[in-house]
């Protein structure tokens, strides 16, 4: 049976200039015309108005992000070769991360590192590949024998978005692609710090790494410290402020499971004498009443870092007064001098709006305070184009 012709689309005006510009989305609304139906997964490649080569990507016809650009400019082979030369590219841009100290870090970052729908991250000598994209699933052979050929991993471990889980034909999320089987967490190094990643079924592929340069900022400002970490998840900021001198620190998140991580990891570095000087108490609520309710001036430092508050744009306006609300309730607990490290992940909330909002509620409280630091993403998780510039933190300092 003759295969099908190439899939080729034509896009409207202002949406060929979004692409030339580099932007590695292409929505359904932006499509002017193609010459046929296309197949989840398969390769479509775009054309300019005057009929010339414009990009290539993966297309889904499921979804309203109908391609994932591959590659724009020059036509190419997407082959083999090409995803071992955009591997090495990924890898040569994170060389100078890794150390004796550090064995837990993003390899692969999605778009912004040309791999559109794929995260990859290592955790020891465990690999954690996540897919978001349907095509990947057919490329998962490849993908396979690139990794252990380039990285000699003594693990692959699957993770799946939830959109793919009733397309990925019987693979489970969690699936170990290489290597012996996994019955609990992986132990990592970050900054020399140990910490467990639940690589199986823990959020993103089982730690926040995005998050480690920020967490050792809060290091060097908790010398003598008594630390308030909400939304605390397994730990990372209190290990962090433990070790930086703090007194004490306090998990406080809603899930039991979380808390008992943070035990576990606080466990893990208990050889650290400042680790093991530092109290270490978790408080499991519901974040957003306990801040409201808790004994004012009670902290030297408090770090508010919650889950994403707006998964969809129809949330920002909500979430815009949420973070509101939550830092202005952080900064009542604060005493005199201390830092507030307020964050957030919600790609749908600017940075703008988001620093709005912190800064608002810092006005509103009636003290002084001063900006200590803006930081937004790790060098390991480099953002290109805006939708993925998903992470903002502020540091202040309050008087």
């Amino acid at each position: 049976m003759k295969p099908p012709p190439r899939l080729k689309l034509s896009l409207k005006p202002a949406a060929e200039s979004v692409v030339r510009g580099g932007h590695p989305w292409i929505y359904s609304d932006s499509i002017r015309s193609q010459n046929r139906e296309g197949e989840a997964g398969e390769l479509a490649v775009v054309y300019d108005r005057r009929d010339r080569f414009l990009a290539i990507g993966f297309y889904d016809p499921d979804s309203p992000l109908r391609v994932r650009v591959l590659h724009r400019g020059k036509p190419a082979a997407i082959d083999a070769a090409f995803w071992r030369s955009r591997l090495d590219e990924a890898l040569a841009w994170r060389e100078t991360l890794t150390d004796a100290q550090t064995n837990g870090f993003r390899l692969v970052n999605g778009e912004s590192d040309g791999w559109p729908g794929l995260v990859l991250d290592r955790y020891a000598d465990t690999l954690v590949l996540k897919l978001y994209a349907v095509a990947w699933l057919e490329l998962l052979p490849m993908l396979r024998e690139l990794l252990v050929e380039t990285l000699r991993p003594g693990r692959i471990v699957l993770r799946l978005s939830r959109n793919l889980l009733a397309k990925s034909g019987g693979l489970e999320d969690g699936a170990i692609l290489y290597g012996p089987p996994l019955d609990g967490p992986v132990v990592f190094l970050e900054s020399g710090l140990r910490f467990e990643a639940e690589v199986l079924r823990g959020q993103k592929t089982g730690f926040f790494l995005d998050q480690h340069e920020n967490r050792r900022r809060v290091e060097t400002l908790a010398r003598g410290a008594e630390v308030l970490n909400a939304f605390s998840f397994s730990g990372g900021f209190s290990l962090y402020a433990a070790r930086g001198g703090a007194k004490s620190v306090t998990d406080l998140d809603l899930s039991a499971h979380a808390l008992e991580s943070a035990k576990r990891n606080f466990d893990l570095n208990r050889g650290d004498p400042r680790v093991a000087a530092c109290r270490h108490e978790t408080v499991q609520a519901d974040a957003f009443v306990w801040l409201e309710q808790a004994k004012a001036a009670s902290f030297d430092l408090v770090v508010v870092d919650p889950p994403s508050l707006a998964k969809r744009e129809s949330e920002r306006h909500r979430a815009i007064q949420a973070y509101g609300k939550l830092n202005a309730a952080a900064l009542r607990l604060l005493r005199p001098r201390g830092v507030l490290v307020a964050a957030s992940c919600s790609a749908h909330v600017s940075g703008e709006e988001f620093f709005g909002a912190v800064r608002m509620a810092a006005r509103s409280s009636g003290r002084r305070f001063e900006e200590l630091e803006v930081t937004s993403h790790a060098v390991d998780h480099p953002a290109t184009f805006p939708e993925a510039r998903y992470l903002k933190c502020l540091f202040l300092r309050i008087g």
